[in-house]
């Protein structure tokens, strides 16, 4: 038995005489399955392919001013959209923007990377090819992608372009992976009897639980559950798309508080009544949070990732045998059993028909919650704090807004942000690439024009990428972007500080003016206290509520927040223990 989702709805009708060709086919293609925006840099390689997806009606192409910018707009789109592309040149190109597609692939996005590929005729020759690093071998690019993509396609031969195609994009969806398809330049517009008619829609079989294992798994679950005295439930990152309607069912039904892990924040509805707050250890949004979760004597965690960051340097106080681990594809009891095959929207669906309502740790967590204190009053033109600055975010959020938050200080601060209903959150935590959040602000908003993104990024994460703030204006966008201004890499000063995390401080607001140009909708302000925030925000919200804003905030280079204090100590001491004894 299994069931299935169809992508795309159009007929498989016959293309116009020569227009059947490959070009045509990727292009059909990405729109079919949700893609209507593709982020590019254009090379020789790939200017045949280009002329094709502009051709598209469905298709913007928006021209990015980077390889590695193209690929985290692919990634902010597929968080919005459930999927993005990126389309670059041989080599030079995919070597840039490896670093974006392996962002995706260590947070589950299906991200389809084509790269415009050598001439059909060059393959198996002698031929030294420029864009290379000088040798006959053309494979150095794939072997690079092997690693960090579901699928790999090298597209030179049109007899199986289209099943290569289609099998990779097709493979990234089901796996919720990037995938890598190289086109060689030549071939885009030669037309093909495989490309004669629209493409057939793809029919994606769903995977369906092992039934003997799912009723197991429950039988084991509700036992292991119903004996515990104050249960609590943990949403984590891969908690996604179906398993979401799941787990909210499981969360009614049982009545345990519910967590959130900081990579799973957005994935949860904040507003339910039984939600506690950020689960992170020793830097839980709350204190009371953290404390109700590892004094639990059972505790439900739904698509955790345990690495050194989420753990706080892996010291959570949180026990294997006291654990019920649901993982895309495998549910852990305890320290046994262990079930494969049994899928997290199947267990958790059957799992709340099972438990009993135990809401002993929601009552204790009301019992001794104390709201949090409010930030002192300032004086009038004292220098702006940082926690002020994320009071008055707080008051900006709403269901048709969207917080992105780059790796730094900003993750603990944005932790600690209330979200109402449908705002969404996305930040980049597994792989923590600095400088992400430009390119992932840019294909967020170009995927969810209903919702007003505000993205607070630090300064030395916004050298990294800063470029396509200038595609951003091109292609209209509204987003609000807090460039906190603190001279430097706060979040390593506080891992392990040195001369190297001190940065040049840049003019930021001139920098961004400078690429605005006059084109286009874009203002700046420049931010030193409250009033000058109220102001600013309330500018941004009224009579620019349809530009580019960019607000720069300049604080102190030690205001930060207290869990990047805890955090940064704890990683720091992680980072720095000494070899095992031989």
């Amino acid at each position: 038995m299994a069931t299935a989702t169809q992508i795309g709805t159009a007929s498989p009708a016959p293309f116009p005489g020569g227009t059947w060709t490959l070009g045509r086919h990727v292009a059909r293609r990405l729109v079919q399955i949700g893609v209507t925006d593709v982020f590019s840099v254009p090379g020789d390689f790939n200017l045949a392919l280009l002329d094709h997806l502009i051709a598209e009606p469905g298709l913007s192409l928006v021209g990015c001013c980077n390889e590695l910018n193209a690929g985290y707009a692919a990634d902010g789109y597929a968080r919005a959209r459930g999927v993005g592309a990126c389309v670059v040149t041989f080599t030079v190109g995919g070597l840039s923007v490896l670093n974006a597609i392996a962002g995706a692939y260590s947070e589950n996005l299906p991200v389809i990377c084509i790269v415009g590929g050598p001439n059909s005729n060059d393959y198996g020759t002698n031929r030294i090819l420029h864009h290379t690093i000088g040798l006959p071998d053309f494979s150095q690019e794939l072997r690079c992608f092997q690693a960090v993509t579901c699928a790999q396609a090298v597209v030179n031969n049109l007899d199986d372009a289209h099943e290569l195609i289609d099998t990779a994009i097709s493979t990234a969806l089901k796996e919720s992976k990037p995938a890598y398809i190289s086109i060689s330049c030549n071939l885009p517009g030669i037309p093909h009897p495989t490309f004669a008619r629209e493409p057939v829609p793809y029919f994606l079989a769903q995977n369906v639980s092992n039934q003997l294992g799912l009723e197991t798994a429950v039988e084991a679950a509700a036992e292991f559950l119903n004996k515990a005295v104050k249960p609590v439930l943990v949403g984590g990152p891969k908690l996604r798309a179906k398993a979401q309607k799941a787990f909210m069912e499981l969360a009614d039904a049982c009545g345990y508080p519910i967590a959130v892990m900081p990579s799973g924040k957005g994935l949860v509805p904040e507003h339910h009544p039984h939600f506690i707050g950020t689960y992170w250890g020793a830097v839980s949004s709350t204190s009371y949070c953290g404390e109700i979760v590892e004094s639990a004597d059972a505790y439900v965690f739904v698509g955790p990732i345990f690495n050194d960051y989420s753990s706080v340097g892996y010291s959570l106080l949180i026990k294997k045998e006291k654990a019920v681990i649901v993982q895309p594809n495998r549910v852990t009891i305890g320290n046994g059993p262990s079930l494969g095959w049994v899928f997290m929207a199947d267990f958790l669906t059957a799992l709340a028909k099972k438990l009993k309502k135990n809401s002993t740790a929601l009552e204790n967590y009301r019992r001794i919650f104390v709201p949090p204190g409010i930030a002192l009053k300032r004086e009038n033109d004292e220098p702006l704090r940082v926690n002020i600055l994320f009071k008055h975010i707080q008051e900006m959020l709403g269901g048709d807004t969207a917080v992105i938050a780059e790796t730094g200080d900003s993750w603990f601060n944005c932790q600690k942000l209330h979200l109402p209903e449908n705002c969404g959150f996305e930040f980049q935590m597994q792989y923590g690439s600095i400088g992400w959040s430009v390119g992932a602000t840019l294909g967020y908003a170009q995927a969810a024009k209903d919702k007003r993104v505000i993205a607070c990024i630090g300064d030395g994460s916004f050298q990294v990428t800063a470029q396509d703030i200038s595609t951003m204006i091109r292609c209209a966008q509204r987003s609000i972007i807090f460039l906190i201004n603190n001279g430097g890499y706060t979040i390593e000063v506080e891992i392990h500080d040195g001369p190297y995390n001190i940065i040049k401080n840049w003019n930021y607001t001139g920098l961004v003016d400078a690429i605005h140009n006059g084109e286009g909708k874009c203002w700046t302000a420049k931010v030193r206290t409250e009033e000058q925030l109220a102001e600013a925000i309330a500018t941004a919200t009224g009579v620019h509520k349809d530009s580019l804003c960019f607000i720069e905030i300049i604080v102190h280079k030690d205001d930060t927040s207290k869990e990047l204090l805890e955090w940064g100590s704890r990683v720091s001491a992680a980072n720095s223990r000494p070899p095992n004894p031989q």
